[in-house]
C-alpha cells in the first residue's frame, strides 16, 4: 500500500486553488507504475517523493501528469510541503526537492504561507507568431513571448478571461503550455491562466512553475521584484512574488482535501 494525500495547493480553503496527488514513497517505483498512478489520480500532477540516504530534510521528486512525466511542477511541491510539514511530523523551516530541473526549496513562513524557491525562466520575445497560436487561442495577443512555455500578453484582465481556446490546436505547438497574461487590478499586479493540452492538462487551475517566466516578465513591465498574483482559472488561486535575480520566490497556502492508502498490488 501506498500512503497518499489530495492537497488543494494556493488555496485556503478546499475546491479552490489546484488539487495536487502526493505519494511519499520508501523507494522509487516502476516508472509506469507511477504513470498509472497519475492517470488514475486524474489531477493535473501527482507527485512523488522518497526521503535521500542520511539527510532528515532533503528529497527526490518526480512529478507526472494524467499522461507524462514534466520537468518543473509548482504546486505538486507546494503540495509535497504542505503533507511534510502538517502531516509528517516535519518540524524543520525549510525542506529541500532534488529534481530534473535542481534543487528546490520550499521554506515555511510565519503566517502558514509556504515559499518556493524556484529557478526563474525569463521569456524572449518573439518576432514571428507560432503558425496556428491565433487560431488556438481564438484570440490576437499584443505580444507573444518563448520560454519552456509561450506567454502570450493581452491589454486585459477581461480578455484573458474571456479565451476559450481550441485545444487540439493548442496542443499542436511546440511547446509544453500557453501561459495567458495581463496586467492585473485592485491590488493583484497581474493574472493569469495556464493551457498544457499537450501535457494532458487543458487549463491548469494555478501554476507554480509558470511563475518561473511570469515573474520575471511583469517585474521588468513594472519596474518592481515583489509581485500579487492571481490566476483566474474557474477554480483561482492566489500567488505572492518576488524576483531575485536568477531565481524567484513563489509563496501560496495549501490545505488538504482527503487522506488514504493506494492499494497497489492488493486488488485484483
Amino acid at each position: 500500500m501506498i500512503r497518499y494525500f489530495h492537497v488543494d495547493a494556493f488555496a485556503q480553503r478546499p475546491f479552490t486553488g489546484n488539487p495536487a496527488g502526493v505519494c511519499p514513497l520508501q523507494a522509487w517505483l516502476p516508472t509506469e507504475l507511477m504513470q498509472q498512478i497519475a492517470a488514475e489520480n486524474n489531477l493535473a500532477e501527482t507527485a512523488f517523493i522518497v526521503l535521500r540516504s542520511g539527510s532528515a530534510a532533503e528529497y527526490d521528486i518526480r512529478w507526472f501528469t494524467p499522461t507524462v512525466e514534466i520537468d518543473l511542477c509548482g504546486h505538486a511541491t507546494l503540495a509535497s510541503a504542505h503533507v511534510l510539514f502538517s502531516h509528517l511530523g516535519f518540524t524543520g523551516p525549510q525542506v529541500v526537492f532534488h529534481s530534473q530541473s535542481g534543487p528546490l526549496r520550499v521554506s515555511r513562513e510565519a503566517d502558514g504561507r509556504l515559499t518556493l524557491d524556484f529557478p526563474a525562466r525569463p521569456p524572449q520575445e518573439m518576432t514571428t507568431h507560432p503558425t496556428g497560436l491565433a487560431d488556438g487561442l481564438r484570440a490576437t495577443p499584443l505580444h507573444v513571448l518563448a520560454a519552456r512555455d509561450l506567454l502570450v500578453v493581452f491589454n486585459t484582465e477581461a480578455e484573458v478571461r474571456a479565451l476559450n481556446p481550441d485545444y487540439a490546436r493548442i496542443a499542436a505547438l511546440d511547446y509544453v503550455g500557453v501561459i495567458a497574461t495581463a496586467p492585473g487590478t485592485d491590488g493583484i499586479d497581474f493574472v493569469s491562466r495556464f493551457f498544457a493540452p499537450r501535457v494532458g492538462v487543458p487549463e491548469d487551475p494555478v501554476t507554480g512553475s509558470a511563475h518561473n517566466t511570469l515573474i520575471p516578465y511583469w517585474a521588468a513591465k513594472l519596474g518592481k521584484t515583489e509581485l500579487r498574483a492571481r490566476q483566474i482559472s474557474p477554480r483561482g488561486g492566489d500567488l505572492w512574488c518576488r524576483l531575485r535575480d536568477e531565481r524567484v520566490d513563489i509563496s501560496g497556502y495549501a490545505v488538504t482535501y482527503a487522506t488514504g492508502e493506494l492499494l497497489v498490488g492488493t486488488v485484483g
